[in-house]
């Protein structure tokens, strides 16, 4: 060792040769390693395509099976079009042209099935011993004019397809045939019919000889199979993969639609295909992928990061062979360059990555800058001044003070060319060869801070609708109201949507979620957001802080804008549109010490108020809204609600369900309904605590505590008494939703000694649509028991008839606005003859709900409606045995 406590450096020939394990040279060791590791890459790599293959296998089965329910879901469509018109005839003994327009123009058929190319009715007429089959209503009438007067016995296909459904009395889709039209744009002429059989008045036909007798005509739709195909095939098959659609009904093979037509695709050699019929034909999809589509994509395989890590291998098992040598040489000339403390310095803070500046105590010339300080300030940085570096000129002067020793500050510099950017700078006095400096380590924080803005935007913003959240308009509210005159004149409203939960229920959760961002959209095209807070509350309620509004009568009119605008619109999502419209509470900030909360219950109340007063309308809180009204909010009924099951304020009424067409004599069922007794003793309809009930998840125990209730209690629902016939309850869509609730109903019906028959449940079109598995489960639990099923509000949608058939029901009930409509309104009486024909043709009870006066029960009584409720035939009752709590 020197006199320095070094050890000398050794000399350059004194720097031995590497002597390898074995004595085998270190470049035969590295040759070895990078062969083992390329044949390993090469094995992983294998292994990994053959699993991407098995993948693209998977999804192409997957892919398959999707395109085959796309199609047959668009021939489903069909047939619903199909039935919907045949329900029209079956309620008219004729159907002339206008009528048949009418029906066209209302139902709109290509909104729901955009391929249809005709709907045509072709009437039967005998000539000479062989019937004719003689088109006379078409539409539309454009670009379908050759149909009129055309015989389908012309047609052999078609007329195949017609006799075929008159004999079944079912859809029947025909062979591919050439339509009349002509061409269609692809330039073929390949067309199919789905036909419906017309039968005379009368009940339905049992035999086939009955039915070719009372045939009276055919209905038929017509489509090109490949238009619609392709407007149904899934984005996932793209063009390099072949999708053929083929007929192969009783072996054959008709092409109805090929992405490659006339080309044979290479590659993979065998596809998948998935097979599926409807209206006696059977159709195969087919797809295929194409050679590009299979061809092995070595760009992504692994192959190409296991030969890179192979020579790297390599390089290491060379690099650790030859370290000896190397490593004397580093020592040489480590020991020379570190000798002297200013180059040790000088080279350790160039690989800094922190910007690292020595400038003079007093004037502030940088003396020194490292690398990572001259590509951040610029190569001139070496020339400037520390203090003008600083965007923020007090820190420049507080740094020239000389009693500050250190200090760390959060400031932006002066960047080159003429950027800045926010940095984490520490200062402090030092001395270097006895001269007094400044020196300053700084680090970049411009991402860092950039993400504690993003971070604090996320946690005070909703994520969905990107307005204030809850919390921060809360915070906002309360330092408004902490400014005491500066929240007089301000005004805070509640905004609830109407009937959002249809929209969640009928087209999805994605489908209110962008309700929901079109309406922040809506709000913010409206207000000043400099004036005005917008905040999404939760769900579909928001809230509105209008700053500095001039007193209630400008809050007013702000919100009846909102109001306006809102109601005008329309929101589209697939094939459905809603009318939108909202509810608005408002309150004013008096500057007393009202509490956030008490603001938001007041605007909640007034919004309740909004929505009990019919909906789509404003109301502000006053002091007398709860003095008089004892209103509460949803929230609030939450807990009324628990309250109101534990103390026994629950209550059941009764209205009676006359027959229209019985016997004399005949008695009435009922209808259970549920009421409410506050805590003054008012009595409350469900219309005011409903909406918090489903809100909440307590419906299933409204539910129970109605269903124990009335079986405990069965003889005594009635003045009639053990001769009840028949009780119906309600059930929710939460309540059929819990697997248990069917075994409890049946221990409750066997404890009581109730006879199953005398109990009908009843559900919503709405909820049997959204839990149509969960809905057929429970109607077969009950129905073999003895139960009887009713479905409410029906015809409210064009679901209907479709879910009828799959639905073991025995009482269908009219949605009540068919039936307060029916006598001004021509559809409407339409619909509710053309429901009730259906019904009965099903074997099933029908009711007709809203039924308000003799004129309307009479109409009914000449349609053959079998039951009526409503005012006019009885006013809800409290039931018995609980007439004495009333």
């Amino acid at each position: 060792m020197d006199s320095d406590g070094f050890s000398q450096a050794p000399q350059p020939g004194r720097v031995e040769a590497d002597v390898s394990p074995l004595g085998v040279r270190p470049w035969v060791w590295a040759l070895a390693a990078l062969l083992c590791a390329i044949l390993a890459s090469f094995l992983f790599a294998g292994l990994q395509q053959r699993n991407a293959e098995q993948v693209a296998r998977q999804n192409l089965e997957a892919l398959g099976s999707a395109t085959a329910k796309a199609i047959a879901d668009q021939l489903e469509m069909a047939e619903l079009v199909a039935r919907s018109v045949q329900a029209t005839f079956l309620a008219s003994e004729e159907v002339d042209a206008g009528e048949f327009e009418i029906v066209y123009a209302s139902l709109r058929p290509r909104d729901r099935f955009s391929s249809l190319q005709a709907l045509a009715y072709a009437e039967r007429r005998p000539a000479a011993g062989v019937n004719e089959w003689r088109t006379t209503l078409v539409q539309p009438v454009e670009g379908n004019a050759r149909l009129f007067g055309l015989d389908v016995a012309a047609q052999p296909e078609n007329l195949q397809a017609l006799l075929a459904s008159r004999d079944t009395d079912s859809a029947v889709l025909s062979p591919p045939f050439a339509l009349v039209q002509g061409p269609g744009a692809s330039g073929r002429s390949d067309g199919v019919a789905l036909r419906l059989p017309i039968y005379t008045s009368g009940p339905p036909p049992r035999t086939v000889e009955e039915r070719r007798a009372r045939m009276a005509g055919s209905l038929a739709i017509s489509f090109r199979p490949a238009p619609m195909i392709a407007g149904v095939l899934p984005t996932d098959a793209h063009p390099e993969m072949r999708v053929s659609v083929t007929d192969v009904t009783g072996g054959g093979s008709f092409v109805l639609y090929d992405t490659h037509a006339g080309s044979v695709p290479a590659g993979m050699q065998t596809g998948i295909s998935r097979d599926f019929t409807h209206g006696g034909r059977t159709w195969r999809v087919s797809l295929q992928p194409t050679g590009a589509a299979m061809a092995p994509d070595w760009s992504d395989s692994s192959f190409w990061p296991g030969l890179v890590a192979s020579v790297l291998l390599a390089l290491l098992v060379w690099s650790v062979l030859t370290s000896r040598r190397r490593a004397l040489e580093i020592a040489v000339r480590m020991s020379r360059s570190y000798r002297e403390s200013e180059e040790r310095f000088r080279a350790l803070n160039e690989l800094l990555p922190a910007l690292v500046l020595l400038a003079r105590d007093g004037d502030g010339a940088i003396t020194y800058a490292n690398q990572a300080a001259r590509l951040k300030l610029g190569e001139d940085s070496r020339e400037g001044d520390l203090y003008a570096l600083f965007d923020d000129a007090a820190i420049g002067r507080r740094l020239r003070d000389p009693g500050l020793q250190s200090t760390t500050v959060e400031a932006r510099l002066h960047g080159a060319g003429g950027e800045r950017f926010w940095s984490n700078a520490s200062v402090a006095r030092v001395v270097v060869e006895g001269q007094p400096m400044l020196l300053m380590v700084a680090t970049d924080i411009s991402e860092q801070r950039q993400l504690t803005e993003m971070l604090g935007y996320q946690a005070s913003h909703d994520a969905l609708t990107e307005l204030l959240n809850r919390h921060e308009f809360e915070r906002r509210v309360k330092q408004v109201l902490a400014s005491g005159e500066g929240a007089r004149g301000a005004a805070l409203l509640y905004l609830d949507m109407d009937q959002f939960k249809l929209v969640n229920d009928t087209s999805g959760h994605i489908a209110g979620d962008q309700l929901l961002v079109q309406l922040a959209g809506i709000l913010r095209e409206q207000v000043n957001e400099q004036e005005v807070l917008l905040a999404r509350l939760g769900g579909d309620e928001f809230g509105i802080l209008a700053l500095d509004t001039g007193g209630e009568d400008a809050a007013r009119r702000l919100a009846e804008r909102l109001r306006a605008y809102i109601d005008g619109y329309v929101f589209v999502w697939g094939e459905r549109s809603y009318v939108v419209s909202a509810s608005i509470g408002g309150v004013m900030l008096d500057g007393s010490d009202t509490t956030f909360r008490d603001l938001l219950a007041h605007a909640d109340t007034a919004c309740y108020m909004a929505k009990e007063g019919g909906r789509n309308r404003i109301h502000f809180y006053s002091a007398s809204d709860d003095q008089t009204a004892r209103r509460y909010s949803e929230m609030e009924w939450a807990n009324r609600l628990k309250s109101a099951v534990a103390e026994q304020r629950l209550l059941l009424e009764y209205q009676e369900v006359w027959p229209l067409n019985g016997k004399p004599g005949q008695a009435p069922y009922v209808e259970l309904l549920l009421r409410l007794r506050d805590e003054d003793g008012h009595l409350v309809l469900p219309g005011a605590f409903m909406p918090a009930a489903e809100r909440y998840g307590l419906m299933p125990m409204i539910d129970r505590w109605v269903i124990e209730t009335a079986l405990s209690n069965f003889d005594n629902l009635h003045p009639s008494g053990a001769a009840l016939p028949l009780a119906t309850i309600n059930l929710s869509g939460a309540s059929i939703e819990d697997a248990s609730l069917a075994d409890r109903i049946l221990e409750l019906l066997a404890e009581h000694r109730v006879d199953p028959r005398r109990v009908c449940f009843e559900i919503t079109e709405t909820v049997a649509v959204r839990n149509f598995s969960q809905v057929r489960s429970f109607i077969g639990r009950l129905r073999e028991a003895g139960c009887r099923l009713a479905l409410d509000d029906f015809g409210a949608g064009m679901s209907s008839f479709g879910y009828l058939k799959n639905l073991q029901v025995d009482i269908i009930k009219i949605d009540g606005s068919f039936i307060h409509d029916m006598l001004g309104d021509p559809m409407s009486l339409a619909i509710v003859r053309a429901v009730a024909d259906i019904g009965h043709q099903r074997g099933l009870q029908v009711v007709a709900e809203w039924v308000s006066s003799e004129e309307i029960r009479q109409a009914l009584v000449e349609i053959g409606v079998d039951y009526a409720q409503g005012f006019f035939l009885h006013r809800p009752e409290p039931v018995p045995f609980l007439r004495e709590r009333r």
